[in-house]
């Protein structure tokens, strides 16, 4: 049927001033006979089919519930512009010669700061908290030397299918001249080797003529045999040069683009149905030579890099889970791979045991244990061929083991030195590989740095929020190290509430250093005791010898003291810590006894580490299921 004009309302009512009614016109029945007549012609060819807007043929086959534009298209005449895809709704995608920039251009560098560039480097694409460069110490907006140059921004593209499967995208043509350059210059340095070569030999065949005519030829039949061999290799080029092959046949050079030693992948077998030959990775994965057995060819194709890696290992524990499901072990490979390996590191483990135990066995009943204690040949005749290369000061740098083997982690009987059964002492790494030593990563700042007569460093102590040092309880950065007495003034002065306690050996030092001290003193009067009298010296040192007893007596009444107070406190954090424990497995109780679906959301995770006190108090309070006698505790 002839296609229909769909007019929209609006585009009625916008006419309705040219129409001569308030409507439009009805096709008669004469209008109908028409056009079905034209349809029916245009269907059989007599007539000329109808044109779109942009001269192109419509197809009269075509139904009309297609051909007919819908009233909101705003078609004017026939079209089939509706049924195509519309432009705005068409993805635009980047150009074949579109693709990333490769590189910065630094040839072009500003010579002044510009508004609205990186204050660091001077780079406009960039402000300064995203720049890459060192921080400088004064930025390049208040010196304007050293800018660095703008970055490309890449820009984004768009990749249809073919696009992004496309294997030569971004390649630059260009890069082929430096390889025809190289071969250029390869030939141009051979046709001058072989013009010096050529004007040797004219010079050499003067010289001959010369030498001949005057009789003075000692060796006529070895220079005759030289000639004959430079006429052979005349046209021959005897530099053997690569991309090169000479036929001995023609007696002419054959220039290739390549060295023809083995055959081409793709000339091996020329059915284009055989094996693919993928051109840009110059690769071929089947076997070309169908019917024929891998040991008659020399080339069976590329598949053997399928089976390199772990990929035996699959297979193997692929194997492993198809036994293990026989024997009725539900398990799969895929589905859980870990709990699949820890069964078959198991079924190995278990194996392995058993063949030492039979091995054990028989070595019990037979004998001959000895034997296979030995020592490696190489500690046998104390020497090796082992390649080993030492640094200045003694380390090893290399060892490259030839002959010794890892069997030299057998026990070693009683005559042979310790010191070789440790892999590590030996120059062997404890998983039994070989090269060099794992050097050891180290901080580029300075470590273990001592100062002041401190015996720790910086930050080894920490204390109500704050830092210090673990020596003397200092607070203060770079500040001298005052030992114990420091110790002891921060724990009465009560900053250091959170530090360990003194041990009993310091404060036996401490008493000793008191005693000592107080020795001296008592020397020293005793000297200006003599000068006064005799009597007065006796009595003093009477009275510092009772001094000292009654200072003994109260330092041991001390240590009494405070070991009592320590086990005192002891005994009630781990009342505490047990009261705890008890009043969380009641909570725990509680929370399980409630149904899932009223059970409040409560986290369980603490992020501080649980005292010693807490461990016990756990252990203590722990259920144990297999002990018989649980089910008759409270």
């Amino acid at each position: 049927m002839a296609a229909t004009q769909n007019v929209p309302v609006s585009e009625i009512l916008r006419n309705k001033t040219q129409l001569e009614d308030d409507e439009p016109k009805k096709k008669s029945r004469e209008d109908w006979r028409k056009a079905k007549e034209l349809e029916e012609a245009r269907k059989a060819g007599t007539a000329p089919a109808a044109v779109d807007e942009e001269g192109k043929d419509i197809n009269p086959h075509i139904p009309q519930y297609i051909s007919a534009a819908p009233w909101y298209f705003g078609s004017k005449g026939p079209t089939l512009k509706h049924q195509r895809p519309q432009p705005e709704k068409q993805r635009e995608y980047s150009r074949l010669d579109e693709w990333y920039k490769r590189g910065v251009d630094t040839s072009t560098v500003a010579i002044k700061f510009r508004k609205g560039a990186c204050e660091n480097c001077g780079a406009l694409t960039h402000n300064k908290k995203d720049c890459m460069e060192r921080p400088r110490k004064v930025g390049a907006r208040f010196t304007g030397h050293g800018i660095a140059p703008d970055e490309f921004i890449q820009r984004d593209l768009s990749m249809d299918y073919d696009g992004k499967r496309d294997r030569w995208a971004g390649y630059d043509p260009s890069e082929h001249k430096a390889i025809i350059e190289e071969y250029q210059k390869v030939e141009e340095a051979k046709r001058q080797l072989r013009a010096e070569k050529l004007n040797a030999n004219i010079e050499g065949e003067e010289e001959e003529e010369a030498a001949s005519n005057q009789g003075c030829s000692p060796f006529p039949l070895q220079k005759a045999e030289e000639l004959d061999k430079e006429d052979e290799d005349k046209y021959v080029d005897e530099v053997d040069m690569p991309g090169t092959k000479v036929d001995s046949k023609q007696r002419i050079t054959v220039r290739n683009l390549r060295i023809r030693e083995d055959t081409a992948k793709y000339l091996r077998n020329l059915d284009p149905n055989s094996a693919y030959y993928d051109p840009k990775t110059r690769s071929m994965r089947d076997n070309p030579y169908v019917g024929v057995s891998e040991q008659d060819v020399d080339y069976g194709g590329e598949n053997f890099v399928r089976f390199s890696g772990d990929t035996q290992k699959h297979s193997v524990a692929q194997l492993f889970a198809w036994e293990a499901y026989e024997k009725g072990v539900d398990v799969h490979l895929l589905a859980e791979p870990t709990k699949l390996e820890m069964l078959q590191h198991e079924y190995d483990k278990k194996k392995d045991q058993f063949k030492s135990q039979v091995q054990g066995n028989i070595l019990d009943k037979y004998g001959g244990a000895e034997h296979l204690q030995a020592p490696p040949k190489s500690l046998l005749l104390a020497q090796t061929e082992d390649y080993v290369e030492y640094s200045r000061y003694g380390k090893i740098v290399k060892w490259v083991m030839l002959s010794l083997s890892y069997s030299i982690l057998i026990s070693l009987p009683s005559g042979v030195p310790q010191d070789l059964s440790n892999p590590v002492k030996v120059g062997l790494n404890p998983s039994g590989n070989q090269g060099q030593e794992k050097q050891i990563i180290r901080s580029k700042y300075e470590e273990d740095v001592l100062i002041n007569n401190h015996a720790t460093v910086w930050g080894s102590f920490w204390s109500n929020g704050r830092w210090g040092y673990k020596c003397c309880y200092s607070f203060v950065k770079n500040s001298y190290c005052t030992g114990d007495a420091g110790k002891s003034s921060g724990e009465s002065s009560g900053v250091a509430n959170n530090a360990p306690p003194a041990s009993v050996e310091a404060v036996a030092r401490s008493q000793r250093s008191d005693t000592e001290d107080s020795g001296s003193s008592s020397e020293s009067d005793s000297s200006h005791g003599e000068v006064e009298g005799g009597s007065s010296r006796k009595r003093k040192n009477r009275k510092k010898k009772k001094d000292k007893k009654r200072r003994r007596k109260e330092n041991k009444k001390k240590i009494k003291v405070k070991k009592t107070v320590e086990e005192e406190t002891d005994q009630e954090k781990l009342n505490k810590a047990l009261e705890q424990e008890e009043e969380n497995q009641k909570e725990a109780e509680r929370l399980l006894s409630i149904d899932e679906r009223k059970r409040p959301y409560n986290s369980m995770f603490e992020v501080k580490k649980p005292t010693d006190e807490e461990i016990e108090a756990y252990l203590m309070m722990r259920r144990r299921d297999e002990d018989p006698m649980a089910q008759f505790m409270g």
